[in-house]
């Protein structure tokens, strides 16, 4: 005999038609997937096999009305949330969250586990649009021009400014009502694209975030656009009031293994843009940097992640 089923997962509904025989295994699953409510800490007993969850993290839906696009954010909340109600916490947004928000969650609760060394944060991870791929969404998300490298043939790109809006207007928002946050102090990280767009975001609307990482940020991306962008803000602006944490990998630049950067030069990209900001004297402005040794590209984040949660979060004395 069939059985027609509804299962509620907070802000989602599942239905099934299923025989009897494997009704009980269908709901153990679904309730497996249950493991990014905000009720994900209680107990479950998942099916064999079923997918692995992040215990005690949020899936939000938050769509995009100009592009028709959809978004999720990916939230994770600091341990002491329900047992302090009346306490606002940071919040740090990060780009790729489809890897960078596993990633920093975890570094986060290793770094503080014999004594707090990064504050207490909110972690809110920025996916990548539903039915696009990961590559094909940072292309047109997190780049300011449709000038995009040779190497990714006619993939779209320079939807960088629109997705901005899409923060501004729509996941921001969103978070500061949903949760306990301080909006005064926002933290946007950023990898590589994600570190553009970060960049992007501060000449053209500094204030929307407190403090920015910016990770092995692209700025070779269009002939080096982002120095212009610098350049036109600088005409026009006697201050930049902002945290800035740049990080990059020793080897994102020429040199003569096969792990350095011959067609880049990132290590002195961001070199040029941390003197350049140094030399503006914005009142407003705290920038550092460093240069991760014997990391290229794709080593440097983990560790680029934990240097910028221990600089821009530190824990309070």
């Amino acid at each position: 005999m069939a059985t027609k089923v509804k299962l509620g997962l907070g802000n989602r509904s599942m239905s099934f038609v299923t025989g009897n025989a494997v009704l009980a295994l269908m709901i153990a699953s679904v309730i497996a997937l249950a493991g990014c409510s905000p009720r994900a800490d209680a107990a479950v007993s998942p099916a064999e096999g079923a997918p692995y969850a992040l215990t005690g993290t949020q899936v939000w839906s938050v769509p995009d009305p100009v592009s028709g696009r959809d978004y999720e954010v990916f939230v994770s909340l600091p341990a002491s949330y329900e047992a302090e109600p009346n306490r606002r916490y940071p919040v740090l947004y990060v780009t790729d969250a489809d890897y960078a928000f596993p990633i920093i969650r975890q570094i986060a609760r290793r770094v503080n586990l014999e004594g707090p060394v990064i504050e207490e944060f909110i972690l809110v991870g920025l996916s990548y649009a539903k039915g696009y791929g990961g590559a094909d969404s940072r292309r047109r998300d997190y780049t300011p021009t449709p000038n995009g490298p040779r190497s990714s043939g006619d993939a779209v790109h320079g939807g960088g400014a629109a997705y901005q809006t899409y923060l501004k207007n729509q996941a921001l928002p969103f978070v500061d009502q949903k949760f306990r946050t301080d909006p005064a102090r926002r933290v946007l990280l950023g990898h590589s694209y994600g570190g553009l767009l970060g960049a992007q975001i501060m000449f053209t609307d500094p204030t929307l975030f407190s403090g920015y990482v910016l990770g092995s940020p692209s700025f070779w991306y269009d002939k080096r656009h982002m120095m212009k962008m610098e350049a036109d803000y600088a005409r026009t602006h006697r201050d930049l009031p902002a945290e800035v944490f740049m990080y990059v990998g020793a080897f994102e630049g020429p040199g003569p293994t096969a792990r350095h950067d011959n067609e880049t030069d990132m290590v002195g990209d961001m070199r040029a843009m941390e003197r350049t900001l140094k030399s503006r004297a914005y009142p407003g402005l705290s920038i550092q940097s460093t240069v991760l040794e014997n990391e290229d590209h794709l080593t440097v984040a983990p560790v680029g992640f934990t240097r910028a949660l221990m600089t821009v979060l530190p824990a309070k004395p």
